[in-house]
């Protein structure tokens, strides 16, 4: 008799992909350092690519939530870089400020739908939703009124939203390995 193919958990990947480049991003985001290839490689690469791998996985286990939201957040990731770097290029125009918060303030509408959809789930992942519909409100009212403090409470907000997904990840990956819990999650 064959034993039934199990998967592993593409969760954690997806969120490291997500937190680690969140919190990168949002260090500069506060004032820390420039934008720069390291903020630009991690985005492309970590935070875009991972995460839609991660969310092809969600697929194959029939997760809608997580093929939504990796995929979704990978491809968010993918296209701020190809914002920033089209302009640099010479291949077309920056994107006025107001453009640039009306498209972090989809992402937000699509982050505060997706919110919603934690609220059976554990606390950990209602904060990283919750905590990330604020910052795309954040870095959309920055970009409508070039309030640079808000860029830096934005900044801030985006730091603990990430530390929050790699927190989650860091939880998964621990709790499954012994089998208990270690770091919990609120269940």
């Amino acid at each position: 008799m064959s034993q039934p193919l199990q998967f592993a958990n593409p969760g954690p990947l997806g969120l490291m992909g997500f937190g680690m480049t969140t919190v990168l991003l949002n260090i500069h985001n506060a004032g820390f350092f420039t934008l720069g290839a390291m903020i630009l490689a991690m985005g492309l690469c970590y935070g875009g690519i991972a995460q839609v791998i991660a969310g092809i996985l969600e697929f194959k286990k029939g997760n809608t939530f997580g093929l939504t939201a990796f995929t979704s957040y990978g491809f968010f990731w993918i296209s701020l870089i190809v914002l920033i770097m089209l302009p640099k290029l010479g291949l077309a125009t920056a994107p006025e400020p107001s453009a640039m918060g009306c498209y972090l303030l989809m992402w937000g509408v699509f982050t505060a739908f997706m919110f919603i959809g934690t609220l059976k789930s554990n606390f950990v992942l209602q904060f990283i939703f919750a905590s990330l519909t604020l910052l795309f409100v954040l870095l959309a009212t920055h970009h409508f009124t070039g309030s640079a403090l808000i860029g830096k409470i934005a900044g801030f907000e985006g730091i603990i939203c990430g530390l929050s997904a790699i927190y989650l990840a860091m939880a998964e990956v621990i709790n499954e390995q012994h089998g208990r819990t270690v770091l919990p999650i609120g269940d």
